[in-house]
């Protein structure tokens, strides 16, 4: 389900509030309605189907469990399902990294550019305005958000690889941020 109306958005946030009071009904219909875009998430962060699987499976055991702390005042449902679908990635890729004690994930390598099940995401207004937003920000700045949020890398991490200052990153990224809600919300 790609979310285009407000009243879409409305029904998948009375859905996540009923799910928060244990209705296995409005948490099946979430799961229908939400899945594939979900899933599309997953494969885009981590490639592996069968990871992503799992990594789909256990942000619903989580959304089972916390959806009662879902606020729609802060933030929409769909948007509070991608952040704990890409919770779950960054914590997978992480353990993945500490595994293998490889170095850190090249962001274009994770992102494959061929027609996934997040077609349907992308095709979203809410993405399409997402990327309209990062294409303002400078690209080093860009570059640098899109690795925090989708490798899990840290600010030390970030700072080594652009080669610059911690507290540069950490003012790269915060400012992006307050960049990219203004552009957001305008």
């Amino acid at each position: 389900m790609s979310v285009t109306s407000p009243a879409e958005r409305d029904e998948l946030n009375h859905l996540l509030v009923r799910t928060g009071q244990q209705d296995e009904k409005a948490f099946s219909t979430l799961y229908r309605k939400t899945s594939g875009q979900l899933f599309g998430v997953c494969l885009r962060m981590i490639s592996d189907r069968g990871q992503a699987e799992e990594i789909l499976q256990e942000a619903y055991v989580t959304v089972w469990r916390r959806a009662a702390s879902f606020d729609a005042a802060r933030a929409s449902a769909l948007t509070w399902l991608v952040t704990v679908v890409r919770n779950k990635a960054i914590d997978r890729l992480r353990q993945h990294r500490e595994m293998t004690g490889g170095d850190a994930l090249d962001f274009d390598a994770i992102v494959d550019e061929s027609p996934t099940p997040a077609a349907g995401a992308e095709a979203s207004q809410e993405y399409q305005r997402l990327q309209e937003c990062m294409g303002e920000l400078e690209p080093r700045q860009r570059t640098s958000v899109r690795e925090a949020f989708f490798t899990g890398a840290t600010y030390n991490e970030l700072a080594a690889r652009a080669k610059v200052p911690l507290g540069t990153m950490k003012s790269w990224i915060r400012r992006s941020l307050l960049q990219l809600r203004a552009c957001l919300n305008a």
